[in-house]
């Protein structure tokens, strides 16, 4: 008899995945421990393994779909059990399967009166979660997932296309009209026009042209363009910045850095000093060090650093823990380390958890400004901008400082402007406390 693969726990308070890749199709030997598929989830590729030997015989939830933790994704014959037909039998590439009365994942169909198949209830809790908190219909969708069934993203394009809402008519996505005809009719009965009708508030596509090249999303870049879609939604984005002298740190960093490196070997970025000020200002502003948890705020014990890193096509957050036991030696092994795992794509799923507060370096390629979006649900987010030589006016002259702006981002609804006013003060001072002659 075929036996159920489901979703694994792939991380703490990971809730779903998403099927970035297949490695096996129906029909193929699967051996213990194998790896059957790929899943995204937090930014991280993953392989799900088989837990026993046997052969693929359904796979469940396709390429692409987001599926909750405990969910089916696919269907194992156990090796040496031959009742495999009591499931979905493999279909050979290139063949349709037939659709059988006892298979509860057939294709859904729709019809004008709004009435499903015998397969209708078959939805995970992500699907049931959403289509409640926006009053949709589940009978009345047809699902795009696996054997027709109502994935999440077809509930979010049904409330995006105002469609599917409880009471109202079900959506006419099986019957073609020629609309200039309709447009020269008078009138029409109730029938007629739930068939002409199209789909309200369609999205409108971008129009191409020669030479267009179009790009296919990765699962990662899904996965960033929701979780920034999530932050700027939900939480009240405010920005602030303030201008650092931090001359005395570059001529610290000069001194040391060819030391350093020979030494310890690695180099000397700032980083280190930026994320030790940001550490230090925690402690006294332990407020900033806050998440947002729906109907309360936490205000995290622990200080651990995300630091934003990025590659060719993606940017990764990965989590420095307990960066306040750390010293700027400690750091700068630290950084290095992750940047090279993020680079060369062996970041694991511990090196992007328990992050409570955000540093992104964005002048390492040359940015003077920036407004970063909050890495939820952290309270704020810190951006350290190019540093740049410019004429300032010291003791009433001009002299040439090496000169950086620091720009924050805040969750208005935990943080209010004069803490974090205060502690992004507390920051510039202890970077414009370094000179030539410290130690660290």
């Amino acid at each position: 008899m075929a036996t159920e693969i489901k979703m694994p726990q792939l991380g703490e308070s990971v809730t779903e995945g998403t099927i970035a890749k297949w490695l096996k199709k129906p029909g193929d030997p699967v051996a213990k421990y194998e790896a059957i598929c790929e899943v995204s989830t937090d930014k991280v590729n993953a392989e799900v393994p088989a837990t026993f030997e046997g052969t693929m015989v359904e796979i469940v939830a396709g390429e692409g779909e987001t599926v909750a933790v405990g969910e089916i994704i696919c269907k194992m014959a156990v090796e040496g059990i031959e009742e495999v037909s009591t499931s979905a039998p493999s279909t050979p590439a290139g063949e349709e399967s037939k659709p059988e009365a006892t298979n509860t994942s057939a294709p859904v169909k729709v019809d004008l009166a709004g009435k499903r198949g015998s397969s209708s209830g078959r939805f995970s809790p992500a699907v049931l979660r959403l289509s409640q908190e926006h009053d949709i219909d589940l009978t009345l969708l047809t699902g795009t997932g696996t054997g027709g069934r109502i994935t999440r993203k077809d509930i979010l394009a049904a409330i995006e296309q105002g469609i599917g809402k409880v009471g109202s008519a079900p959506t006419p996505q099986a019957v073609s009209v020629d609309e200039s005809v309709v447009e020269h009719v008078p009138t029409v009965d109730v029938d007629t026009a739930l068939s002409t009708t199209p789909p309200a508030s369609k999205p409108v596509g971008v129009v191409t042209e020669e030479g267009d090249i179009e790009i296919p999303l990765t699962s990662v870049r899904k996965t960033i363009a929701s979780r920034m879609v999530q932050s700027k939604h939900e939480a009240p984005h405010a920005w602030t910045m303030m201008e650092v002298d931090v001359t005395g740190l570059v001529e610290l960093r000069n001194k040391m850095k060819n030391d350093f490196k020979v030494r310890e070997g690695v180099s000397l970025t700032f980083m280190p000093f930026f994320i030790k000020a940001v550490s230090d200002a925690l402690k006294e502003f332990p407020i900033i060090n806050s998440m947002w948890d729906g109907d309360k705020i936490i205000q995290k014990k622990r200080i651990n650093i995300s630091i934003a890193v990025a590659t060719d096509d993606a940017l990764y957050v990965p989590v420095i823990p307990d960066v306040d036991e750390l010293s700027i030696l400690g750091l700068a092994k630290k950084v290095n380390t992750l940047a090279q795992k993020t680079r060369a794509g062996k970041l694991d799923l511990s090196d992007l958890q328990g992050g409570t507060f955000t540093v992104n370096n964005t002048g390492s390629f040359g940015s003077v400004m920036s407004q970063p979006i909050i890495n939820q649900p952290q309270a704020a987010i810190l951006s350290f901008e190019a540093i740049v030589k410019r004429p300032v006016v010291v003791n009433h002259m001009f002299a040439v400082r090496d000169m950086m702006n620091i720009c924050m981002s805040l969750d208005h609804r935990v943080l209010d402007g004069l803490v974090a006013g205060r502690f992004l003060a507390r920051v510039k001072e202890l970077l414009e406390e370094y000179t030539a002659d410290s130690t660290f």
